[in-house]
C-alpha cells in the first residue's frame, strides 16, 4: 500500500497509530483533552478494526493499574490521560517504571487545578518528571503519529523495558486537524517486532513482581532503575534512526533551527517550537543572530546533545510552561542551568515562563521574550524567572 496523506484530528491519528501497532490492551478513562484518543479506540475495537481488549475503568488510578497487569503478562499496552487524571494515576505511574513494564501513554498536557482549567501547559508532566519514565515531546500531528510507533519500539526493547510518555500539547495539538502521512501496516510490522515479555506473569510458571523491599536492597533497586533509564538513551536514538531509514522522517534528542551561527537561542519544548521558529525568522531579518533549540527527549535528559547545541552561544532564553513554586525558576530552566554549571564558557541562562493554561504566546510575544532575555543576559540579570505577560 502506498503512503496515504490525509487531514485528520491529531487525537484520532494517535488512536489510528495505536491500532496499526496492533495493541493488545487499552485501559481507558475519559478526561479532557485526551478523551478523543480513547473514544476513537473504543470505536475501532467495537467495529472490529482492532482486535484488542478495551477496558473502561472507574478512574485513572485504575487505568494505570490495568496497564501494569496487562504489560506484566506480556500484552502490548496503551493508555492516555491528562492533568488531574495523571495526578490520580501518579501512585501507579511510579510503580510501572520500577517494575520495568513497557506501557505506552499519550499524555495530553494540561494545567492542574486550582483554579480549574482544561487548557494546555506542562504542569502535569513536570509533576512526574522524576517518575522513571521515558518522556518525549512532539511538536505537531505528524510527530504525534510517528512517536506512537517509536514509543512501542523503545519501551518493548529487551535492553529497555521501560514505560514511555508521549507529551502532546492539549487542544493546541490534540484537537487540531492536520495533514498527516500514514504508513502502511507492513512497514509498521517491520519497525515494531512482536512483543515478547521475558518472565511474564503466568499461572503455569509463577513469578513474583513488586515485592516488599527491605532497606538492605532498596537503594540498589533505585540505582538499577536509574541506570536503566540512562542507558535507554541509545535505544531512543536507534529507534529514531530506524524510523528515518523507513520513512525519511528524522528525529533527534535535541533539535535546532538557525542555531549554527547564533549568538543566543530560545529553548522550547512541545508545539510552541514552531511559533518560536517564525519569531526567529523575523528577528534574523532585523540582524539578530538568534536561533531555536528544541528539547525533544526530556527523560533521559540528553546532556551531550545539549552541550553540542549550545557550544559557542552567549545566552540561552529558556521558555518554561510550568512553575516550580517557591524555587528559582521553571523546571526546564532549572535543569539547563544545572547542566551548564561549571562548564567552561557556558552560556548565560535566562528563564521565562509563558503560555500557562494556553494563554497565547504569539510571534510578537516570542520576539519580546527573546530580546528581553538577550538584554537580561547582557546585564547579568539571570536569577529567578520572569512570568511573561502577567497582569498586576
Amino acid at each position: 500500500m502506498a503512503r496515504e496523506r490525509r487531514g485528520i484530528e491529531v487525537s484520532l491519528a494517535v488512536a489510528e497509530a495505536v491500532g496499526q501497532a496492533d495493541c493488545d490492551v487499552i485501559a481507558a478513562y475519559p478526561i479532557t483533552p485526551q478523551t478523543h484518543i480513547v473514544e476513537h479506540l473504543s470505536e475501532m475495537v467495537a467495529e472490529g478494526h482492532l482486535d484488542a481488549e478495551f477496558i473502561p475503568v472507574e478512574s485513572e488510578h485504575s487505568a494505570m493499574s490495568v496497564c501494569c497487569g496487562a504489560a506484566a503478562v506480556g500484552a502490548r499496552t496503551f493508555t492516555s490521560t491528562s492533568s488531574q487524571g495523571l495526578a490520580l494515576m501518579a501512585e501507579i505511574f511510579f510503580i510501572a517504571s520500577a517494575m520495568r513494564l513497557p506501557v505506552v501513554m499519550a499524555l495530553a498536557n494540561r494545567s492542574l487545578s486550582a483554579p480549574l482549567s482544561i487548557w494546555n501547559d506542562h504542569t502535569d508532566t513536570m509533576m512526574v518528571r522524576d517518575g522513571g519514565w521515558i518522556h518525549v515531546f512532539v511538536e505537531n500531528g505528524q510527530e504525534a503519529y510517528d512517536h506512537v510507533f517509536w514509543a512501542f519500539r523503545v519501551a518493548e526493547d529487551p535492553e529497555v523495558r521501560l514505560p514511555v510518555a508521549i507529551n502532546i500539547d492539549g487542544f493546541i495539538l490534540t484537537h487540531m486537524i492536520e495533514p498527516i502521512e500514514f504508513e502502511d501496516d507492513e512497514l509498521i510490522r517491520r519497525y515494531i517486532p512482536e512483543y515478547r515479555m521475558e518472565k511474564a506473569l503466568h499461572p503455569d510458571n509463577p513469578v513474583s513482581m513488586g515485592c516488599f523491599g527491605m532497606p538492605e536492597i532498596y537503594t540498589e533497586t533505585q540505582m538499577a532503575r536509574e541506570k536503566a533509564l540512562v542507558d535507554s538513551y541509545a535505544t531512543c536514538v536507534k529507534g529514531w534512526e530506524e524510523w528515518a531509514a523507513l520513512t525519511g522522517r528524522r528525529y533527534n534528542p535535541i533539535e535546532t533551527y538557525r542555531a549554527d551561527d547564533a549568538e543566543y537561542c530560545i529553548v522550547t519544548m512541545g508545539s510552541l517550537g514552531e511559533t518560536a521558529m517564525a519569531a526567529v525568522d523575523e528577528l534574523r531579518e532585523q540582524g539578530e543572530k538568534v536561533g531555536v533549540i528544541k528539547i525533544r527527549l526530556w527523560r533521559p535528559f540528553p546532556f551531550a546533545d545539549l552541550y553540542r547545541a549550545v557550544d559557542g552561544k552567549e545566552a540561552l532564553i529558556v521558555l518554561d510552561r510550568a512553575i516550580s513554586f517557591g524555587g528559582p525558576g521553571g523546571p526546564v530552566a532549572l535543569e539547563v542551568r544545572s547542566a551548564m554549571y561549571r562548564r567552561p564558557h557556558a552560556p548565560a541562562v535566562v528563564n521565562y515562563v509563558a503560555g500557562l493554561a494556553s494563554r497565547d504566546v504569539r510571534v510578537e510575544d516570542f520576539k519580546a521574550i527573546i530580546l528581553g532575555g538577550k538584554a537580561k543576559a547582557a546585564a547579568g540579570d539571570t536569577a529567578g524567572f520572569t512570568l511573561y505577560g502577567v497582569r498586576e
